[in-house]
């Protein structure tokens, strides 16, 4: 390392400073003081780079503080939408004391390898009210499959809707309507019924509602959890989501 470097790059800072006007305004300076500052910048830079990582990591994390403090307002700004808008499917504790909101795509990988993870953390915190936002944006099977969960529960309760959860995000093979229906039938209701319901006006404005609120927190993928006023988008491990709940938990 050439210790001369870090000397000269404090004279031409120094030199910079004490100019006219604002620090380090280099249209102040010459043509010949500008592009040997320049000069000395760069090759401090080339010979200290540790200090470019230092930088970007900095940069990163006001980046992820912005984008947390972001996500705070949209979660308070669509809190109603979030927590209370009569239709969505409330699972876990009712009145437990952290509320989590899942969107999600049954035909998502990742929120079924979710699924496994979320389903743990209710058996394991009995604090946790999960809420469920139909999410269909992969593929028509997605859209298929969210329709039926809706009208599922529209015609037989949220004891249904909660059977139809649970069997679509681990169903495999081709989704049609006529799987669908046999689904249905194979939980013990009716699946003819609720295939006749996927396309009832209430379903499209629960599905658009759900849309529209996706948009509205910039949501793109799924899974996307929110976590009382914390936004995650993706898929999360158990111990991650714990984390999150005691931070939640010790700041309330």
């Amino acid at each position: 390392m050439n210790f001369l470097r870090p000397l000269a790059l404090t004279s031409a800072l120094t030199f910079a400073m004490a100019l006219p006007g604002t620090a380090l305004d280099l249209t102040s300076m010459t043509d010949d003081e500008r592009n040997a500052f320049r000069d000395e910048i760069r090759a401090y830079l080339l010979d200290n780079p540790e200090v470019l990582m230092e930088a970007i990591g900095v940069l990163e994390q006001r980046q992820a503080e912005a984008q947390d403090a972001m996500d705070a307002d949209l979660v308070k700004v669509n809190a109603d939408a979030l927590f209370n808008d009569g239709f969505s499917h409330v699972a876990g504790n009712p009145d437990g004391d952290i509320t989590i909101v899942e969107f999600v795509d049954y035909q998502c990988g990742y929120c079924r390898k979710s699924y496994d993870v979320v389903q743990e953390l209710l058996e394991k915190d009995t604090g946790v009210r999960l809420i469920l936002k139909e999410f269909p944006i992969l593929s028509e099977a997605s859209m298929l499959s969210a329709r039926f969960a809706i009208s599922g529960q529209l015609l037989a309760g949220e004891d249904a809707y909660a059977k139809l959860h649970d069997a679509l995000i681990t169903l495999r093979g081709p989704v049609t309507t006529e799987s669908l229906i046999a689904l249905g039938d194979e939980l013990g209701l009716d699946g003819q019924a609720i295939a006749d319901g996927m396309n009832a006006p209430e379903v499209d404005r629960i599905l658009a509602d759900n849309r529209a609120l996706g948009q509205r927190l910039q949501i793109t993928g799924t899974p996307a959890f929110v976590m009382h006023d914390t936004m995650a988008r993706g898929y999360m491990p158990l111990e991650q989501m714990e984390q999150i709940i005691a931070e939640k938990r010790k700041d309330s």
